[in-house]
């Protein structure tokens, strides 16, 4: 595969010297088209931004009827919108009773800076544990709970007070005290190769929290809206947060993120100072037009078990020597490779073969696959088939 950094405008700033580099023309259910014609396969969906596909026609519709209303009118919470009114009563009506308000923001790391501000200021406290390996944003505040230290040592000094925590090491629990405003996880460990919680892992943490008056912080940006098999992953767990951060697949490919909380925890946003937290463009009613209908599709994807049997169909039929391991759960899958090498050239063959993949971040032997939620079984085959025939060729 030839890498297309000459097709990116020398205007636009990149985040990698190698991009796929596919010049997009449009986008319809499980799959991509290039501006060449080529039908290009999506076990990627945006990372896992678009849970139900591309172009979905009851989004698209919701989104032009609200466009044919109102856009942007007035910064969040000064104006009274009914698609931001109604998306927050439908969000929590799925979420457990300790969770009656919703904070909308533009992106997964704009909730996290926020879910960060709010522990501190109902525990009056300042240390934040998070895990090695973690990954909740890039912003200062997400960076500086990210759980790899190269990453982060150019962009010193960071938010003081933050500890590293193992993830599913029980040991570590003991790090949890008095002096801990916040633990910040993940359900699933997404750039550590989606590693999932053992034995209970969470519960303890969450009992852990209970013990110290400290606030537990999903990170459910990743595995919500459905990408698990549950429309959050915590709902799997015995488990429930003080927090939940949220984003990606919640509208459909737009722009988004969001925080909940209790009511008397996300008061304390309100006053001393006032406006605590801020934000322009959250709960833009034309995203909220597209989460509401996101919402309510996936709500109704979900009341059959067709993830889990999509994930034993992938786990199925992905059988070959050189996966060492697929670890994951419903459609958030990564296959692990014998090295880093291997996964870029598996990563480059499907792309040149019709079927997009993608790395993760900090697990480098990881192939990610991700598709819609809405991947039929035929496409699941045969994306399965270009990619036992790549193997085969590495």
């Amino acid at each position: 595969m030839t890498y297309c950094n000459e097709k990116f405008n020398f205007n636009l700033a990149t985040i990698s010297p190698k991009p796929l580099g596919l010049e997009i023309s449009s986008a319809k259910g499980s799959y991509i088209y290039d501006v060449n014609g080529k039908a290009y396969l999506d076990f990627v969906a945006g990372v896992s931004a678009c849970n139900l596909g591309h172009g979905k026609t009851q989004i698209n519709q919701a989104i032009i009827d609200q466009l044919d209303l109102y856009s942007h009118v007035m910064v969040y919470g000064e104006f009274i919108q009914k698609p931001l009114e109604d998306y927050s009563k439908q969000l929590i009506d799925c979420l457990p009773k300790n969770h009656q308000k919703f904070y909308p923001t533009n992106s997964g790391t704009e909730a996290m800076e926020g879910a960060i501000k709010m522990a501190k200021k109902v525990t009056k406290r300042s240390e934040i544990i998070t895990a090695k390996n973690s990954y909740h944003g890039s912003s200062q505040g997400s960076l500086s709970i990210m759980g790899i230290e190269a990453n982060k040592n150019p962009f010193r000094p960071l938010i003081p007070g933050v500890k590293q925590i193992e993830y599913n090491n029980f040991q570590d629990l003991s790090k949890i005290t008095a002096k801990t405003a916040a633990v910040v996880l993940e359900t699933i460990q997404g750039g550590a190769g989606f590693i999932v919680p053992e034995n209970d892992y969470l519960n303890k943490v969450w009992e852990a929290c209970i013990k110290n008056g400290s606030l537990l912080i999903l990170d459910e940006i990743q595995t919500g809206f459905g990408r698990i098999g549950t429309l959050f992953g915590f709902q799997q767990l015995n488990v429930i947060p003080d927090i939940l951060v949220i984003g990606k697949a919640m509208a459909s490919g737009l722009p988004v993120g969001g925080f909940t909380a209790s009511s008397e925890h996300m008061n304390q946003l309100t006053q001393r100072p006032l406006l605590g937290h801020i934000t322009t463009f959250g709960g833009h009613p034309l995203v909220m037009a597209s989460a509401s209908i996101t919402l309510e599709l996936i709500q109704d994807l979900l009341k059959s078990d067709q993830i889990e049997k999509k994930e034993m169909l992938f786990k199925e039929l992905l059988n070959h020597d050189k996966i060492l391991e697929i670890r994951g759960k419903g459609l958030m899958l990564a296959l692990i490779l014998p090295s880093p090498s291997d996964a870029q050239k598996l990563i480059a063959k499907c792309l040149d073969k019709g079927l997009i993949t993608f790395g993760l971040l900090w697990e480098k032997r990881a192939v990610r696959i991700t598709p819609p939620l809405t991947i039929s079984t035929n496409e699941i085959k045969k994306g399965c088939g270009i990619i036992l025939r790549s193997l085969q060729e590495i």
